[in-house]
Protein backbone atom coordinates (compact mmCIF):
# COMPACT_ATOMS: atom_id res chain seq x y z
CA UNK A 1 0.00 0.00 0.00
CA UNK A 2 2.83 2.36 0.89
CA UNK A 3 4.51 1.75 -2.50
CA UNK A 4 1.23 2.50 -4.29
CA UNK A 5 0.86 5.82 -2.45
CA UNK A 6 4.46 6.80 -3.27
CA UNK A 7 3.96 5.89 -6.94
CA UNK A 8 0.76 7.97 -7.09
CA UNK A 9 2.50 10.96 -5.50
CA UNK A 10 5.41 10.72 -7.94
CA UNK A 11 3.05 10.49 -10.92
CA UNK A 12 1.12 13.57 -9.77
CA UNK A 13 4.34 15.50 -9.18
CA UNK A 14 5.76 14.60 -12.59
CA UNK A 15 2.55 15.70 -14.35
CA UNK A 16 2.59 19.02 -12.50
CA UNK A 17 6.27 19.53 -13.23
CA UNK A 18 5.70 18.73 -16.89
CA UNK A 19 3.04 21.45 -17.15
CA UNK A 20 4.81 24.08 -15.07
CA UNK A 21 6.18 26.85 -17.21
CA UNK A 22 4.53 25.57 -20.39
CA UNK A 23 4.08 28.40 -22.92
CA UNK A 24 0.54 29.15 -24.11
CA UNK A 25 -0.57 31.69 -26.70
CA UNK A 26 -4.08 33.02 -26.03
CA UNK A 27 -6.14 34.72 -28.72
CA UNK A 28 -8.90 36.87 -27.25
CA UNK A 29 -11.30 39.66 -27.98
CA UNK A 30 -9.78 42.94 -26.71
CA UNK A 31 -13.09 43.92 -25.08
CA UNK A 32 -13.69 40.74 -23.07
CA UNK A 33 -13.01 40.95 -19.32
CA UNK A 34 -13.57 37.27 -18.57
CA UNK A 35 -10.72 36.39 -20.95
CA UNK A 36 -8.39 38.42 -18.73
CA UNK A 37 -9.64 36.42 -15.74
CA UNK A 38 -8.78 33.15 -17.49
CA UNK A 39 -5.33 34.44 -18.48
CA UNK A 40 -4.74 35.34 -14.81
CA UNK A 41 -5.80 31.78 -13.81
CA UNK A 42 -3.24 30.33 -16.22
CA UNK A 43 -0.45 32.57 -14.96
CA UNK A 44 -1.30 31.75 -11.32
CA UNK A 45 -1.06 28.07 -12.31
CA UNK A 46 2.49 28.52 -13.61
CA UNK A 47 1.92 28.84 -17.34
CA UNK A 48 3.79 31.40 -19.45
CA UNK A 49 1.03 33.25 -21.30
CA UNK A 50 1.28 35.43 -24.36
CA UNK A 51 -2.09 37.14 -24.93
CA UNK A 52 -2.91 38.40 -28.41
CA UNK A 53 -5.96 40.58 -29.04
CA UNK A 54 -7.94 39.70 -32.14
CA UNK A 55 -10.96 41.38 -33.71
CA UNK A 56 -11.62 38.26 -35.81
CA UNK A 57 -11.91 35.35 -33.40
CA UNK A 58 -13.94 33.34 -35.94
CA UNK A 59 -10.93 33.23 -38.25
CA UNK A 60 -8.64 32.19 -35.38
CA UNK A 61 -10.98 29.36 -34.36
CA UNK A 62 -11.34 28.17 -37.96
CA UNK A 63 -7.56 28.22 -38.52
CA UNK A 64 -6.98 26.18 -35.33
CA UNK A 65 -9.73 23.64 -36.03
CA UNK A 66 -12.11 24.50 -33.19
CA UNK A 67 -15.50 22.84 -33.82
CA UNK A 68 -18.13 25.57 -34.13
CA UNK A 69 -20.49 23.94 -31.61
CA UNK A 70 -17.73 24.02 -28.93
CA UNK A 71 -16.93 27.72 -29.29
CA UNK A 72 -16.31 30.16 -26.48
CA UNK A 73 -14.85 33.65 -26.18
CA UNK A 74 -11.12 32.87 -26.44
CA UNK A 75 -8.85 30.25 -27.97
CA UNK A 76 -5.38 29.18 -26.88
CA UNK A 77 -2.58 27.04 -28.28
CA UNK A 78 0.09 25.16 -26.37
CA UNK A 79 3.22 26.46 -28.06
CA UNK A 80 5.18 23.22 -27.75
CA UNK A 81 2.58 20.69 -28.96
CA UNK A 82 0.13 22.81 -30.96
CA UNK A 83 -2.77 21.45 -28.91
CA UNK A 84 -5.76 23.79 -28.75
CA UNK A 85 -7.71 25.00 -25.71
CA UNK A 86 -11.11 26.59 -26.30
CA UNK A 87 -12.75 28.68 -23.62
CA UNK A 88 -12.52 28.63 -19.84
CA UNK A 89 -10.73 25.30 -19.46
CA UNK A 90 -9.20 24.87 -15.97
CA UNK A 91 -5.45 24.49 -15.52
CA UNK A 92 -5.93 20.91 -14.24
CA UNK A 93 -7.56 19.91 -17.54
CA UNK A 94 -4.71 21.58 -19.46
CA UNK A 95 -2.18 19.50 -17.51
CA UNK A 96 -4.16 16.41 -18.48
CA UNK A 97 -4.18 17.57 -22.12
CA UNK A 98 -0.39 18.02 -22.11
CA UNK A 99 -0.02 14.44 -20.85
CA UNK A 100 -2.12 13.19 -23.80
CA UNK A 101 -0.43 14.57 -26.94
CA UNK A 102 -2.73 12.62 -29.28
CA UNK A 103 -5.69 14.80 -28.18
CA UNK A 104 -5.87 17.77 -30.58
CA UNK A 105 -7.94 20.01 -28.35
CA UNK A 106 -10.32 20.48 -25.44
CA UNK A 107 -13.10 22.94 -24.74
CA UNK A 108 -15.32 24.37 -22.07
CA UNK A 109 -18.10 25.39 -24.50
CA UNK A 110 -19.93 28.65 -24.04
CA UNK A 111 -19.11 30.64 -20.94
CA UNK A 112 -19.84 28.35 -17.95
CA UNK A 113 -20.37 30.22 -14.67
CA UNK A 114 -18.36 27.59 -12.72
CA UNK A 115 -15.15 28.05 -14.71
CA UNK A 116 -11.91 30.04 -14.25
CA UNK A 117 -12.44 33.64 -15.24
CA UNK A 118 -16.22 33.33 -14.95
CA UNK A 119 -16.87 32.36 -11.35
CA UNK A 120 -16.19 29.97 -8.52
CA UNK A 121 -15.16 26.46 -9.51
CA UNK A 122 -17.49 23.83 -8.02
CA UNK A 123 -15.95 20.58 -9.28
CA UNK A 124 -18.78 20.07 -11.78
CA UNK A 125 -17.31 21.76 -14.86
CA UNK A 126 -16.99 19.22 -17.67
CA UNK A 127 -14.35 19.87 -20.30
CA UNK A 128 -14.81 17.97 -23.58
CA UNK A 129 -12.41 16.94 -26.32
CA UNK A 130 -12.99 18.23 -29.85
CA UNK A 131 -15.15 15.22 -30.70
CA UNK A 132 -17.51 16.22 -27.87
CA UNK A 133 -16.57 13.42 -25.46
CA UNK A 134 -16.07 14.26 -21.76
CA UNK A 135 -12.37 14.84 -21.09
CA UNK A 136 -12.09 16.20 -17.54
CA UNK A 137 -14.30 17.24 -14.65
CA UNK A 138 -12.98 19.99 -12.41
Amino acid sequence: MKKLMIAAALAAASTAAFAYGEAITVYKDPNCGCCEGWVAHLRESGYQVKAINSNDMSAVKKRLGVPEQLGSCHTAVLDKSGQVIEGHVPAAAIRKLIAQPKVHGVAAPGMPANSPGMGKMDGKLVTVDFSGRPFSQD
